[in-house]
């Protein structure tokens, strides 16, 4: 089939390298334009810009070009933008989306999964509307999310997306597809908000967070990293403080966190042990966002 293919990020990736390898004719990709990045502010291609180089399909940064490009078909994966329906009129499109919808329509589905605490999600092939996610479902496939971090998760994801994508499009004419049906929830874009750790919040709603990958604190006010933890119900503390007993505890208002892997600011990641024999802090140890008042 002749295809377009819009997308930007790395898990659009596994997708666009099934099509080609499927045997489809992709004949150009739709991308978010070079942007500069590093230290150096060189200008950078989105990662679905450098497989569709290497791939020597056309590279696009305009949706125009997709009018007269002559796709059957356009398959988009996190491109990062609403398709006006004037263009779908002329080139009908497909979307891989990272969640079992109605569940999840947005921005951040795999984050928003993970920290809702569900124990599974998936990926569904839908056809595109105006709306947000709201299209009718073609395929779709599940995975759970046990202890996964959200890119474990997205990367699993992405190669589920990939294959069931082609399994949808090696039916011709493509199946009828379903409409949704439930609930809908929203995923909203993250904020640096949701990457915070609070002592008023339970243990295992902070795992989570860390499993984001982004996870910092504040200890007596100073911004810390936290990027590896474990769960420990059975260790009990006043809510807020910091103790050093067989490993690093956060008390929290449910359970306890025991911290394995964490970085002050300006520094490297260590092990909580050499963390807590170099640091240099005054009692009591508190923790959150409560301690950027202590004097």
């Amino acid at each position: 089939m002749k295809l377009v293919f819009l997308g930007s990020p790395s898990p659009a990736t596994p997708t666009l390298r099934a099509l080609v390898d499927a045997g489809h004719e992709v004949v150009g990709v739709v991308t978010q334009p070079d942007k500069r990045r590093g230290r150096g502010a060189k200008m950078i291609a989105t990662p679905v810009a450098q497989v569709a180089r290497e791939l020597a399909i056309p590279v696009w940064n305009s949706l125009d070009e997709v009018k007269n490009c002559g796709a059957e078909l356009g398959v988009v994966v996190a491109y990062g933008k609403l398709i006006p329906q004037a263009l779908l009129d002329i080139v009908p499109m497909i979307n891989v989306h990272f969640s079992l919808l109605p569940q999840w329509r947005g921005a951040a589905p795999v984050e928003r999964a993970l920290l809702a605490g569900d124990e599974e999600t998936g990926v569904c092939i839908m056809g595109l509307e105006v709306g947000l996610d709201t299209g009718p479902i073609f395929a779709q496939r599940t995975t759970r999310i046990d202890e996964k971090s959200s890119l474990e998760l997205l990367n699993e994801l992405a190669h589920l997306g990939a294959q069931l994508c082609i399994d949808v499009l090696s039916t011709s004419p493509l199946p009828d597809p379903k409409p949704q049906l439930g609930d809908a929830t929203y995923a909203a874009k993250l904020t640096s908000q949701d990457f915070i750790l609070e002592p008023d919040v339970d243990s295992e709603s902070l795992a989570r967070i860390v499993r984001l990958g982004r996870a910092f604190t504040y200890i007596n006010g100073q911004r810390t990293r936290i990027h590896e933890v474990s769960l420990r119900p059975d260790m009990v503390g006043q809510p807020g403080t910091v103790t050093y007993n067989q490993g690093l505890q956060f008390h929290t208002s449910a359970g306890s966190l025991m911290v394995m892997v964490l970085q002050s600011e300006g520094s490297r990641r260590l092990e909580s042990g050499d963390w807590w024999r170099g640091v240099r802090l005054t009692e009591p140890i508190r923790w959150g966002s409560q301690t950027l008042n202590v004097g």
